[in-house]
């Protein structure tokens, strides 16, 4: 290569003084001029941004030539910031590769640095660039909520947007942590858990009332007023004024045995009870922390584990590890504060923040969590006292938490260099797929996907197919693979195109290295047939199918151009892969159930235009259940509580022209 065909630094980039010492100019040319073509392109991009950048705060974004973003970062002057990349030397090689690979850049200015901030983690978690780090697991966390739009208000597990009326108390580390503080609430409050459309239907009470878990407000067991007041209750005791709460109960069982109503007495009793076991059960809970986040950070074999312990009305309601895709070259504070930034993109962060060592931008996520909050929170390493034990606590399971991680992985890398002599794969598979259906008759039919990899089971990215029925025999277990896989592969076509060579664009979601069929022959010849009308090669194909009397350890595999064959029965890969054809199996199944649960309890005056909860009840009271709603005739609609002439006229004409009354 000639000096005309190398790419040629912009001198007039390097005239700022402030940007680029004199003294330093000539021996960071030299240095440069020695270094790879691909780093001098880089570096040469960056330099073309310099001049017209301002000295004010913003967030830049680092392209590769293929359109893909590789880094997002923020800066309190993006001049500075930017013209530390444009030396193109004295970087580690992560930086060095992330500008190398640069071939062009964008920027937007904000008013402040914390603006940045808040944008920076924002774009992180939407783009997910190569060279930041990122959460692998951003799923939100469960809260209960106690309803408010209704007379007798719900509790319940809720995730997601906060769309319905009432009031949320969490995070929740699990689902699980959730529904156990719910069970003995339920016992504590006897608050109600059913849906509002289970709660109109009612005209006797449930079995959670028969079991005490329940007040009954549904059949009136119970007067609205007096169910308010345990309404209250629940509220202050989630909201931290739980020895007030203990205390009326203890009162009211004293009253009651005193005037020998030893039955009542022995409610006051249960319920107390039941609150005790909420606070047993929560393991540390802090004295003087009301509520707080803390989170801990460790290092181990080039890996991050942050552990996150979560606080509220001096509880504990659970912990979570993360294991943050990060380069092992960043410093812990480094990634404790990229991590946090977009843990708080989409999480309510409380009052106190504490972590286990300090970081350069903790005063600017402090401020950022105060704009977002619209109060004051505080980020702290505490030094001493119980906030210091809190953190030494989760700094010790963030340690245990990562040994276990590194043990699992290493594991995991035999067992799957395993299946790939087992099944002939080309490469050691990063990405497995496993597809099975669940059904009752057809109906309700629901296909599952969960995929594992080296790190385990990727819960974040299992998919669940809904089936459309059309063109299907009821029952249909091959037609339905075919429309799943049909499904799956002709987005992922769409998404992430292969070329000739079987690359994709970088980015683009991940083709998987194995597909697993729960099935036997005929399962694998749709499976290939399905793949081949959508005209894709190369992606391997296993089809299990159950031993005799479904036996486990007897599995047949099946692969095209071989004969059918078996594992030896104590062999650890079959073991990994009936695990694998299990969590297909568990997924699918609990998918269909939650599927036929909801249209089990959909009620199909939900549908009838015009009809809102209160004259739905009142219609249910009337004719007892939804059925003799639709089967009515018009006089008899007339004569309903609550329902005019022109109202009845359109739930018979709901139900009849629909057929539904026969």
């Amino acid at each position: 290569m000639t000096d005309d065909d190398r790419p040629q630094i912009e001198p007039d980039a390097l005239d700022d003084d402030e940007l680029f010492p004199v003294e330093e100019r000539a021996t960071a040319e030299a240095a440069l001029e020695a270094a790879p073509e691909n780093l001098r392109r880089g570096v040469e991009v960056i330099r073309s941004h310099l001049k017209h950048l301002p000295n004010g705060p913003g967030v830049y974004r680092m392209f590769a030539a293929e359109g893909d973003v590789l880094y997002v970062g923020k800066a309190r002057s993006l001049k500075k910031r930017v013209a530390n990349y444009a030396r193109g030397i004295g970087h580690n090689t992560r930086i060095a590769r992330m500008i190398a690979e640069t071939a062009a850049m964008e920027f937007v200015s904000t008013e402040t640095e914390t603006e940045a901030l808040l944008l920076e983690a924002n774009l992180i978690k939407r783009l997910r660039p190569r060279f930041n780090v990122l959460m692998r697991d951003d799923k939100s966390f469960p809260y209960i909520l106690i309803s408010s739009e209704h007379p007798a208000p719900q509790i319940a597990k809720h995730r997601g947007a906060r769309t319905r009326k009432g009031d949320y108390y969490g995070p929740f580390a699990s689902a699980g942590a959730v529904g156990r503080t719910i069970d003995a609430l339920e016992r504590a409050f006897l608050l109600r858990s059913c849906a509002d459309s289970y709660y109109e239907r009612r005209t006797r009470p449930c079995l959670l009332h028969q079991i005490k878990r329940c007040s009954g407000p549904c059949t009136g067991e119970i007067a609205l007023e007096d169910y308010a007041v345990l309404v209250e209750e629940a509220r202050d005791f989630l909201s931290g004024k739980s020895d007030r709460v203990k205390t009326e109960l203890a009162r009211a069982m004293d009253q009651a045995s005193e005037t020998l109503d030893f039955e009542r007495a022995a409610v006051y009793r249960d319920r107390l009870a039941a609150l005790a076991a909420i606070q047993s059960n929560q393991g540390v809970n802090p004295r003087s922390v009301e509520e707080a986040d803390v989170f801990a950070i460790h290092a181990e074999g080039g890996q991050h584990c942050i552990e996150a312990f979560f606080f509220r009305a001096y509880q504990n309601w659970g912990a979570r590890a993360y294991f943050p895709k990060a380069d092992k070259s960043l410093e812990t504070g480094e990634v404790l504060g990229s991590f946090l930034s977009q843990f708080y993109d989409a999480e309510e962060p409380p009052r106190l923040v504490l972590l286990s060592e300090d970081m350069e931008d903790r005063a600017l996520l402090a401020e950022a969590l105060t704009i977002r909050s619209g109060r004051k929170v505080e980020v702290a390493v505490p030094a001493r006292g119980e906030k210091k034990e809190l953190v030494d606590r989760a700094l010790s399971n963030a340690r245990e938490a990562l040994g276990r991680r590194l043990a699992e992985t290493s594991t995991q890398a035999r067992l799957l260099a395993g299946v790939q002599a087992a099944f002939e794969l080309p490469v050691l598979p990063q990405r497995i797929e496993v597809y099975d259906n669940s059904h009752i008759m057809g109906t309700a039919a629901v296909g599952g996907m969960i995929v594992a990899g080296p790190e385990g089971f990727l819960k974040n990215q299992y998919r669940k197919f809904n089936i459309k029925p059309e063109d299907l025999t009821p029952g249909d277990d091959t037609g339905m693979m075919r429309q799943v896989l049909r499904r799956r592969f002709s987005r992922l076509q769409k998404e992430s195109p292969r070329d000739a060579e079987g690359r994709k664009p970088e980015g683009a979601p991940p083709w998987p290295d194995l597909v697993l069929i729960d099935g036997g022959q005929g399962q694998l010849k749709a499976a290939r047939e399905t793949l081949k009308e959508l005209e894709l090669e190369g992606v391997p194909l296993v089809g299990i199918a159950k031993g005799v009397d479904r036996e486990a350890g007897r599995e047949t595999f099946f692969l095209e151009g071989k004969q059918p064959f078996r594992m030896p029965p104590r062999d650890p890969v079959l073991y990994y892969v009936q695990r694998l054809r299990d969590e297909a199996h568990r997924f699918a199944i609990g998918t269909h159930r939650a599927r036929r649960s909801k249209e089990f309890v959909a009620n199909p005056l939900d549908e009838v235009p015009g009809i809102g909860p209160t004259r739905k009840r009142a219609l249910l009271r009337h004719f007892g259940t939804a059925k003799a709603v639709a089967r009515a005739g018009l006089s008899d609609l007339e004569k309903a509580p609550g329902v005019s002439k022109a109202m009845a006229k359109t739930i018979y004409d709901f139900f009849h022209a629909r057929g539904d009354a026969g």
